[in-house]
């Protein structure tokens, strides 16, 4: 009986030994809390979809008494270049695929450029508000003739390509999810003997990877 005794205090000095260590293991095993990684796991970092008003009171903003719509759906590339410093990385823009086409048969187009983003307040709305800036070239099926010559419901563009810019004001939504409010404009900086553009108002729905 006595060595039985013995034994069991033995079994229980050694399991008091090792729990502390295996506690610890466990901890350090759980998973660490979710950060955005850096550079994005995929090489697409983001997708767009949504639509806009085209040119409102313009001719192409017009088809029997109502306006046109475009549905508009675009693709955010990874960084090329990615810096520890935030500050400089704020100045690296996500390369930018996209395209918009015009429910009305007025002008559709795709363009190309870098989307760089910036947090608003970060401190104050935890990181969910944002803005975006666009700067890039549109390629495009509208009227590029003699303004004389300009069929109904179609501005004068004068040329294509043109330059694109837009912006966004955003809000995560979610880790993965966001929605914009969006405006952008297409011209061809008086490079063309005309320069009507387009100029749409909308919106978009995001999903970051």
């Amino acid at each position: 009986m006595h060595a039985i005794s013995t034994r069991l205090v033995a079994a229980a000095l050694a399991l008091s030994a090792v729990a502390p260590v295996d506690a610890a293991d466990l901890r350090n095993a759980m998973p660490a809390a979710y950060a955005s990684p850096v550079q994005p796991l995929s090489i697409v970092s983001e997708i767009r979809i949504g639509g806009s008003v085209q040119d409102p009171g313009s001719a192409e903003g017009k088809l029997k008494g109502f306006s046109t719509e475009n549905v508009n759906g675009e693709v955010l590339f990874a960084k090329p270049v990615v810096s520890a410093d935030p500050f400089w990385q704020a100045f690296v823009p996500r390369p930018t695929v996209g395209g918009s086409y015009n429910t009305g048969g007025r002008t559709s187009y795709a363009y190309i450029g870098g989307t760089w983003t910036v947090d608003l307040f970060p401190e104050t709305f935890g990181r969910r508000v944002f803005l975006d800036g666009f700067f890039g070239g549109v390629a495009h099926n509208g009227y590029t003739g003699p303004k004389s010559g300009t069929p109904y419901g179609f501005n004068t563009l004068g040329c294509s390509p043109m330059f694109r810019e837009a912006a966004a004001l955003g809000f995560r939504l979610s880790e993965h999810w966001s929605i914009m409010a969006t405006i952008e404009h297409m011209s061809n900086a008086g490079l063309c003997d005309n320069n009507r553009g387009l100029t749409n108002y909308g919106g978009k729905l995001g999903y970051t990877f």
